[in-house]
C-alpha cells in the first residue's frame, strides 16, 4: 500500500490521460474539446498571440474553417468593431503556457499555427489534466495537514476524481473554467490553513496572488474568502491571523496591491476592447436575489448536486464530527455553505445550462474532501467504516455510468426530469442501443 499511496497521483493522472486520448484526441473528436463557454475562455489566447485582435474579427473565418454546427457558439458581445469577450480572462491566463507550447510546436508537428488546428485543443485538454493534478496535489497536502492517513488520502483523491463531475470536466469539456478554479481554490485553502496555523509574511503575498487569480477566472468564486474562519481551525487561530495581518502592514499592503493589479488586468482588456474600463458583459443574465432555488440546486432531477453527485450528500456525515468537536468550525462552515448555496442558486439559470451535474460546485470539492475526512474521524466502528467506504465506491460506479450516459445523451444535457431519470438509471444494458431519452433530444 505504501507504494500505491506514493504513486496515487501519477496513477490517477495516467488513467485520466488515457481516457482523454481515447475519447478526445482521435479522428475528429478533437474539434469538440473547445466548446460552449470554453470557446469564450480560450478565445483570448489566439486573439492576443496570433491575430492581435481583441475584438475577435477572426471568429467568422475560424467557424467556417472548422465547421461544427453542434457546438457553434458566439461568445462575443457588443457591436461592429467594439466587440468584447463575454467571459473573464483568468482561465485563458491559466491555459496560456499550454497554448504557447502548442503554438511554438505546431509547425514542427505539421499543424497550422492558427490557434484552432488539432494541436491546440489537445494541449488545452492537457492543460486541464495538469490543473487537475495541481488541485489533487495540494488537496493531498491539505489533507495531510489534517492528519489524514495515507490510505484514506488515496481513497479520497480517487473519490473526488471519479465519483464527481471532475472527471467529466477534465476529459470531455476541459476548456470550461471549473477545473482551473478547483486547482487554485484548493491551493488557496492549503495556504490559508498554513497561514492560520503558522503565520508567515510571505504567505500573505501567496494568498493575495491566488485570490486574485481565482476572481479573475470566475468572479463569483471570490466567495471562497469567507471560508477563512473554518479553515483556520478555531476562533483563537482566526483572531491571531487577523492580528498578524494588521501587525505586518507592509506585507498586507503589498498583498492588496498584488490582488488589485491582477484584477486590473481584466479592466485593461475591457479598455482595449471597448474603450471603457468596465462593461456588463453578461447583460440580462443576472443573479435574481429574490428568486433563489437552493432545493432544486441540490435535489432536482434536472441538475441536482446530490442527485448526480451523491458523494456530496454522503460527505455531509462529516458535519457530525464538527458538531461534536468544534462548534466554531461547524457554524463557520455551515454559514459559508449556506451563503454559497444561496448565491449559486440565485443565478437566473440556476441549473447552469447544458452541463453534467452541478458544474459550478466543482470549484469547492476540496471542502467535500475535508468533510469525508471528518466523517472517517467520527465513524469508529470497523463495520460502519466498511459500509461508508462501500457507499463511496458505489458513488464512483454510479458517477462513471452516468458520465458515460451523459456523453451519449441517455442523460440529457438540460431537460432531465423524474420520469426520464429513472427510465435510464444505471441502465447499462441500454448503452449502444436506441436512446430511451430520444424525445428530449428534439429541440
Amino acid at each position: 500500500m505504501k507504494l500505491i499511496n506514493k504513486l496515487i497521483l501519477p496513477l490517477i493522472i495516467c488513467v485520466v490521460v488515457m481516457c482523454s486520448s481515447n475519447i478526445q484526441w482521435g479522428k475528429n473528436s478533437w474539434k469538440d474539446i473547445i466548446e460552449a463557454d470554453g470557446k469564450g475562455y480560450y478565445a483570448y489566447l489566439p486573439a492576443a498571440f496570433i491575430y492581435h485582435d481583441l475584438n475577435f474579427s477572426f471568429f467568422d473565418s475560424i467557424e467556417k474553417k472548422y465547421p461544427n454546427p453542434h457546438i457553434y457558439y458566439d461568445y462575443r458581445i457588443g457591436e461592429k468593431n467594439k466587440k468584447a469577450d463575454k467571459y473573464f480572462v483568468g482561465t485563458a491566463i491559466a491555459m496560456s503556457p499550454f497554448f504557447l507550447l502548442a503554438h511554438f510546436s505546431s509547425g514542427l508537428l505539421g499543424y497550422e499555427a492558427d490557434g484552432y488546428s488539432k494541436i491546440y485543443p489537445v494541449m488545452i485538454n492537457v492543460a486541464a489534466v495538469f490543473y487537475l493534478f495541481l488541485g489533487l496535489f495540494y488537496l493531498k497536502k491539505l489533507l495531510g495537514r489534517y492528519g489524514t492517513s495515507d490510505n484514506l488520502i488515496s481513497f479520497i483523491l480517487i473519490a473526488i476524481t471519479f465519483a464527481t463531475n471532475v472527471f467529466y470536466y477534465t476529459v470531455c469539456e476541459p476548456a470550461m473554467s471549473h477545473i482551473y478554479s478547483f486547482a487554485f481554490i484548493t491551493m488557496l485553502l492549503y495556504f490559508l490553513h498554513q497561514f492560520f496555523t503558522s503565520p508567515k509574511a510571505h504567505l500573505i503575498l501567496i494568498i493575495a496572488f491566488l485570490y486574485g487569480i481565482i476572481i479573475l477566472i470566475r468572479p463569483v468564486n471570490g466567495l471562497i474568502i469567507f471560508i477563512a474562519p473554518f479553515i483556520s481551525g478555531n476562533r483563537d487561530r482566526f483572531t491571531k491571523g487577523l492580528f498578524f495581518l494588521r501587525s505586518h502592514f507592509r506585507e498586507s499592503l503589498l498583498g492588496i496591491m498584488i490582488f488589485i493589479s491582477i484584477l486590473f488586468f481584466q479592466l485593461l482588456v475591457y479598455k482595449i476592447q471597448t474603450g471603457n474600463f468596465w462593461i456588463d458583459s453578461y447583460g440580462a443574465e443576472k443573479f435574481n436575489w429574490n428568486d433563489a432555488h437552493p432545493f432544486r440546486f441540490l435535489f432536482s432531477y434536472k441538475k441536482g448536486l446530490f442527485v448526480y453527485t451523491p458523494l456530496a450528500f454522503i460527505g455531509t456525515v462529516g458535519f457530525f464530527r464538527l458538531i461534536k468537536n468544534s462548534k466554531f468550525q461547524f457554524y463557520s462552515l455551515t454559514i459559508f455553505l449556506l451563503l454559497l448555496l444561496y448565491v449559486l442558486s440565485s443565478w437566473w439559470n440556476w441549473w447552469y445550462g447544458g452541463s453534467f451535474s452541478s458544474r459550478v460546485s466543482i470549484e469547492y470539492y476540496a471542502i467535500l474532501a475535508l468533510l469525508i475526512h471528518f466523517a472517517y474521524e467520527i465513524i469508529i466502528s470497523k463495520w460502519w467504516r466498511w459500509i461508508y467506504s462501500s457507499l463511496i465506491i458505489c458513488c464512483i460506479l454510479i458517477c462513471q455510468i452516468q458520465t458515460y450516459q451523459y456523453r451519449y445523451y441517455f442523460i440529457h444535457w438540460e431537460k432531465m426530469d423524474q420520469d426520464h431519470y429513472w427510465k435510464v438509471f444505471l441502465r447499462i444494458d441500454q448503452l449502444g442501443k436506441v436512446n430511451p431519452n430520444a424525445d428530449l433530444l428534439i429541440e
